[in-house]
C-alpha cells in the first residue's frame, strides 16, 4: 500500500485535503499532521528557527511512518519545507508550487500581470516569492503585485468564514480588473474563488497541490 504524508497548520483543512485525495486516488493511505502553533508563531514572529527545526521533524516523523511523499499545505512554510527537504528520502511538495508556474504560464501568453492576494502577511511573501521564482523561466517581463486582504483575517479569526470570503471576493474582483491572474497565497482561500465571476483565471492552492502530489507517487 502506497502511503502519502500530508502537512498542515489549520487543522479544519485536514478533511479537505483528505477528500481531494480519496476522491481521486482512494487506494492511498492518507497520514495527516496538523500543528496549528507553526503558523500562529509564523504570524507573530515570522519563520523563526523554531519553526524550520518543527518542520524538519514533521517530515520526518511522515517518510519514517512510510509517506512516499508530502503534501505541505500551508504557503506560510513553504520556505522551511524546501528547506528541511533535503533532510528525508521522499519529494516534499509546496501546495502553491503548481499554482504559481500556472501563474507564469498564463501571465506570460497575455500581459505579464499576476495578482497574488492573501489574508496573512506570513504568506504574502512566501508566495509571492515563489510566483517571482518561476517568472525568472518566462520568456517576458512579469509584473508581480502582493496585497493582503484588509480585514479577512481578523474575520475569520473571530469564525466569521461568510464576511472573510466576502472580502477575499471582492479583492478578487478589485485585483482583476488590471491583472492577467489572480494568485489566491492560502489554501483556506479556495472557498472565495467560487464566489466570484471575473474575466480572468483565479487560481487557488488545493486541487494544483494534490494533482502534484499524486504525480509524485505515480498516481
Amino acid at each position: 500500500m502506497t502511503t502519502v504524508g500530508l502537512l498542515h497548520t489549520v487543522p479544519a483543512l485536514a478533511a479537505t485535503f483528505d477528500d481531494l485525495v480519496g476522491a481521486r486516488a482512494p487506494e492511498l493511505r492518507r497520514i495527516h499532521v496538523a500543528d496549528a502553533w507553526l503558523l500562529d508563531t509564523a504570524r507573530r514572529e515570522g519563520v523563526t528557527s523554531a519553526v524550520e527545526r518543527t518542520v524538519g521533524d514533521h517530515l520526518r516523523h511522515l517518510t519514517a511512518r512510510g509517506a512516499a511523499a508530502v503534501l505541505v499545505t500551508c504557503s506560510s512554510i513553504g520556505e522551511a519545507a524546501e528547506l528541511a527537504a533535503s533532510t528525508v528520502d521522499a519529494p516534499v511538495l509546496r501546495v502553491d508550487a503548481a499554482m504559481a508556474t500556472e501563474a507564469v504560464v498564463t501571465a506570460a501568453a497575455a500581459r505579464g500581470r499576476i495578482a497574488v492576494l492573501a489574508t496573512l502577511a506570513s504568506t504574502l511573501g512566501p508566495t509571492g516569492r515563489l510566483v517571482e521564482r518561476a517568472g525568472r523561466l518566462a520568456a517576458g517581463p512579469l509584473a508581480v503585485t502582493a496585497t493582503v486582504v484588509d480585514g479577512a483575517a481578523g474575520a475569520n479569526d473571530r469564525g466569521d468564514r461568510e464576511r472573510g470570503d466576502d472580502l477575499v471576493a471582492d479583492a478578487v474582483r478589485a485585483a482583476a480588473a488590471d491583472a492577467d491572474v489572480v494568485v489566491l497565497a492560502q489554501a483556506s482561500m479556495a472557498r472565495a474563488a467560487a464566489r466570484v465571476d471575473v474575466a480572468v483565471p483565479v487560481l487557488s492552492s488545493p486541487a494544483g497541490g494534490v494533482a502534484a502530489l499524486l504525480r509524485a507517487v505515480g498516481r
